[in-house]
């Protein structure tokens, strides 16, 4: 009589608790990276104080009638050396801070990356070779730019660049969702600036130092909020 063949072990018991668990694991691994920002793959950095003197007269070299929207693109969006969030921040402090709002962001990412040479270092890219161009422009200006046609045509690049700053404005719109304010909020602030700019015609200083400040108190008291609510 034949016996009968052995059957295969079946998983035991402990083999399928951990085989749950490791499931139930994977799962809020996948869960915890979609959620999580610092889970999210990491942003790219300038390998040499030459790229990112280039990058930097790139980004100046395209800036007719202004750098911010193509700042935001090169950036953010070609080198992803910051994510959309960190360059709203930036920007914000860099219009809080005296001088113009490029050669702040650059000052704060050239050290951020190099420290003190790499701020020069791109502050130099923002400025060498736009300087260059504005004083060859100058030497022209007695001729060239007196005539009717160029002056109609700067008039021009100044419409498209109102244009791309609003672009950009509605590119960022997005990163205000994970902006401790609030989507709804920060939008009501941005209609406060555009009124206190566009009809009051209040000065720059005021509008910062009131919408500003009304800001940065809603900020403080939504982080306040969600660290109470961590520790509960």
């Amino acid at each position: 009589m034949n016996a009968a063949p052995p059957s295969a072990p079946g998983p035991s018991p402990e083999g399928a608790v951990a085989g749950t668990a490791t499931a139930g694991t994977d799962g809020n691994t996948a869960t915890d990276a979609a959620l999580d920002p610092a889970a999210s793959p990491a942003l790219a950095q300038p390998e040499s104080l030459s790229q990112l003197f280039w990058a930097f007269t790139w980004l100046a070299l395209q800036g007719f009638g202004g750098v911010l929207a193509v700042a935001q693109r090169e950036l953010v969006e070609r080198l992803n050396w910051m994510s959309r969030e960190e360059f709203v921040e930036t920007l914000a402090v860099a219009q809080v801070l005296p001088g113009p709002n490029i050669v702040n962001i650059s000052l704060m990412i050239g050290d951020r990356f190099f420290g003190l040479r790499g701020a020069l270092v791109a502050l130099a890219g923002m400025m060498l070779f736009p300087a260059v161009i504005v004083l060859v422009l100058a030497a022209l200006s007695t001729t060239w730019l007196a005539s009717p046609r160029m002056t109609g045509a700067l008039r021009g690049m100044g419409a498209v660049s109102a244009g791309l700053i609003l672009a950009t404005g509605f590119k960022l719109l997005p990163s205000l969702k994970k902006n401790p304010v609030g989507l709804m909020p920060g939008l009501a602030l941005a209609a406060l600036v555009f009124g206190a700019t566009v009809w009051l015609k209040l000065p720059l200083f005021w509008i910062v130092l009131s919408v500003g400040g009304l800001g940065m108190s809603l900020a403080l008291i939504a982080l306040k909020r969600s660290r109470a609510g961590v520790r509960a």
